[in-house]
């Protein structure tokens, strides 16, 4: 499969089996996260891993959009880990882990595993329930897990915006 089938390929699964994600494919996820490029490669991206159900469950409390996933990472960065650019001081955490959690999402597609980008839920009660230290940002949760048989694709996966809205050459 080439990367422009894998990108059009990779949706927003809402609903997973019950079978668990094996070890393995874990640990590509996780080396996906790893390859992952970060400004001035500093990686601060800090990554929670939830398998266990009484966790799973925990998380219900922080989120109603769990979807039942038998794996979720919790996607965190480190602010003082990150770069810093000097012009502004524009701190780079943020935009690593999104690139970071991006690079996880494709690489679960591509081997056979469905995710969704979970950015409502609450951080203070994620925070609590996990034992989240304060010099970490939540930044994402990522439910993870092999997609339902009846799973469904979101009708506003396929829409888009144009092309020339989204792009210009040379001027705005």
């Amino acid at each position: 499969m080439t990367f422009s089938e894998l990108a059009k390929e990779r949706f927003s699964c809402r609903k997973f089996s019950t079978k668990a994600v094996e070890q393995d494919k874990i640990d590509i996820i996780l080396n996906a996260a790893l390859a992952a490029p970060t400004a001035v490669n500093k990686q601060p991206q800090r990554i929670l891993v939830i398998n266990d159900s009484e966790k799973l469950e925990k998380l219900k409390e922080c989120t109603k959009y769990t979807f039942d996933a038998p794996l979720c990472f919790i996607v965190c960065c480190d602010s003082s880990k990150a770069y810093t650019r000097g012009y502004d001081g524009k701190n780079s955490a943020e935009i690593d882990a999104s690139i970071v959690t991006t690079h996880m999402m494709l690489q679960a597609q591509d081997i056979g595993l469905g995710t969704t980008w979970v950015m409502a839920f609450n951080p203070t009660k994620v925070r609590e329930c996990f034992s989240i230290a304060d010099n970490l940002d939540i930044i994402a949760l990522l439910p993870t897990g092999y997609p339902a048989e009846d799973v469904t694709v979101s009708p506003l996966h396929e829409k888009s915006i144009d092309i020339t809205e989204m792009a210009s050459y040379n001027e705005f």
